[in-house]
């Protein structure tokens, strides 16, 4: 049967946005789990990050508190480390992870980590890819022009290629944060446990973007061999 929008690729985004909702819930209720369980160190995440920061000689990175939830992240065009309150205020197994985590990126910043660079060289192209893909797609469909479905396909597979890289970028830098949580004495080896499973929690939220954009490189591919048939 001939399904003019694509609807039969439904099939693959349906267990990717069931798997994107459970991402979020669970990465949520880990953090809101382990926000209330302190660390025995005591040390809050702005503490932890500068430890780890400093250890590393990364005294020129700054830490920044910002406003959000979940909203902690790096910036390696600024080199700072941003916090959200609740991460650098608190003392939590939750807060001193995702502070580790962050440091994280700094670290393979300063080591030239490869997937790092790929992923600040494709972010921008992603960015401004995505801005247009959907307009060339419905416009290839209102046109009957299945050339132009073409052009946001081939746009498409630089948001793909972005969560590909995504994937190593974030592994890489929870192994980082639980080594340098370990080693520095933050969190003890029983607590590592618990940092861990914040780590991947957050992790699952990353895999879970690249299934939804895979799902629906596959639509975008199906309506394209609907429109050419």
């Amino acid at each position: 049967m001939y399904y003019p929008y694509g609807l039969e690729g439904l099939v693959y985004l349906l267990p990717a946005f069931a798997l994107a909702l459970f991402a979020q819930f669970k990465v949520k209720n880990t953090f809101a789990k382990y926000l209330k369980v302190p660390t025995q160190n005591g040390m809050t995440g702005y503490e932890t990050a500068r430890k780890i920061l400093d250890r590393n000689g990364l005294e020129n990175v700054n830490i920044e508190i910002i406003g959000g939830n979940l909203s902690d992240h790096y910036d390696p065009l600024k080199k700072v480390v941003r916090l959200s309150n609740d991460v650098a205020r608190g003392n939590s197994i939750a807060s001193v992870s995702v502070a580790a985590h962050e440091t994280g990126h700094a670290i393979q910043h300063s080591s030239n980590y490869v997937p790092l660079t790929l992923r600040s060289i494709i972010a921008p192209v992603a960015g401004f890819s995505m801005k247009f893909v959907w307009f060339l797609v419905f416009a290839g469909i209102l046109l009957d022009m299945y050339g132009l479905i073409n052009v946001g396909i081939i746009l498409y597979t630089f948001a793909i290629l972005f969560h590909i890289v995504t994937l190593p970028v974030e592994f890489n830098a929870s192994s980082r944060a639980l080594l340098q949580l370990e080693e520095s004495g933050i969190v003890n080896h029983i607590e590592r446990d618990k940092s861990k499973r914040v780590l991947d929690a957050a992790a699952l939220t990353y895999v879970a973007a690249a299934a939804v954009s895979l799902a629906q490189l596959m639509r975008l591919i199906i309506l394209r061999n609907n429109r050419r048939g």
